[in-house]
């Protein structure tokens, strides 16, 4: 499972990571809600895993004939190795995780899920 961070690391690593998402991806990637016939996005989040902070678009369907009207999608993760230390993934279309940075500090992860468009929510 890997190592986890102490919690007030754990603490100090969640607030970057919600205020990345405030005021970087939300902004970006879901300024509004636009309900569409198909699967449309409501909301981007974060949430824990383990040693892993995972990035997450939260999808709704109003299809009455739907499976489940809301369902959660990776999209990228950040994988806590050592004291601001971390491996960044992508999540591909197969459900595997695939590594793309090794060995990052955190600033230079978040700058990365910004900037590679292999880490952005679909």
């Amino acid at each position: 499972m890997g190592t986890k961070p102490p919690e007030p690391e754990k603490a100090a690593i969640t607030a970057a990571c919600e205020r990345f998402l405030a005021e970087v991806l939300r902004p970006r990637f879901l300024p509004a809600i636009r309900p569409t016939s198909f699967n449309y996005p409501v909301a981007i989040m974060g949430k824990w895993h383990g040693n892993k902070y995972r990035f997450l678009q939260r999808f709704r369907s109003d299809d009455p004939d739907a499976l489940e009207p809301e369902f959660d999608a990776p999209f990228a993760r950040l994988e806590y190795i050592a004291r601001d230390c971390f491996d960044v993934s992508w999540h591909r279309h197969t459900g595997e995780w695939f590594c793309l940075y090794r060995s990052v500090s955190l600033t230079e992860a978040l700058r990365l899920i910004e900037s590679d468009g292999h880490l952005h929510p679909v």
